[in-house]
């Protein structure tokens, strides 16, 4: 891949590289993950900076070029308008990006995902619910990856998950039956809450169960290494902007 012209992409992530150029991690439409030198990106010039176009959240058309893994930006360009976020949906947003930073291998197109990334960015910069966003992009991601998290069925039996009964998280076949929940406090799963969230619903009794299932199994993939974005926004003592806000907690971190 020698050139690309006015790719959809996002920025995930970007730093200060040499004297003035930048160093960035976009997430585009048809070539995936891809590290981009922005040479001069923080020299200022007329009309301001390189810097101010490459923002997170922004909808943008990426051309580069080069054939070793780290590309040359060429070009940059709005696509639409920047998604605003602020408060705990700017913190899901700065995790959205953490996750396919730590996910995503360089050049593996995703163009389903991007459009839900897209989506999820949309839902967080409008008036949808924080909890119904994350999960519903944390499936969407596993699914892509191919890691999907089966909600109507029993991993090891196949049977249909039943109401009444209890599951937990095996990292090889999925949501299986227990015997005693209790053995696995804090780490199992009413029948009905998860065919709830089969149903796409994660608010309600089913919304600390969700976030609960959901960290077990990204951070099966995740590792041991903590997200940075729950970090930062510890680092807030839960406050943004004059509001208290609660975080989507980090894969590992305790169901209550």
């Amino acid at each position: 891949m020698a050139r690309v012209e006015l790719q959809p992409a996002y920025v995930l992530h970007r730093r200060a590289y040499r004297d003035s150029s930048m160093l960035v991690e976009a997430f585009s439409a048809e070539h995936g993950r891809v590290s981009l030198v922005a040479r001069g990106g923080n020299r200022r010039a007329r009309g301001g900076s390189m810097a101010a176009l490459l923002q997170p959240f922004v909808p943008l058309l990426l051309s580069w070029s080069g054939r070793a893994e780290l590309k040359t930006l060429g070009r940059a360009e709005i696509a639409g308008g920047q998604h605003r976020l602020a408060g705990t949906r700017l913190y899901s947003g700065l995790y959205l990006n953490e996750l396919l930073m730590r996910l995503l291998h360089r050049h593996d197109p995703h163009p389903q995902l991007f459009a839900t990334y897209s989506t999820a960015l949309c839902a967080l910069a409008g008036a949808a619910a924080v909890d119904t966003t994350l999960r519903r992009f944390e499936l969407g991601l596993l699914d892509e990856l191919g890691y999907r998290v089966e909600l109507t069925a029993d991993g090891r039996s196949g049977q249909a998950i039943a109401p009444g009964a209890w599951y937990r998280f095996d990292h090889d076949h999925g949501l299986v039956c227990v015997d005693d929940p209790v053995q696995y406090a804090g780490r199992s799963y009413r029948g009905t809450e998860v065919l709830s969230m089969a149903e796409g619903d994660f608010l309600g009794a089913a919304r600390l169960p969700a976030r609960a299932l959901l960290r077990e199994v990204l951070a099966v993939h995740l590792g041991e290494a903590p997200l940075r974005s729950r970090d930062l926004f510890g680092a807030t003592g839960g406050r943004v902007g004059g509001e208290h806000a609660e975080p989507d907690p980090a894969p590992g971190d305790s169901r209550s």
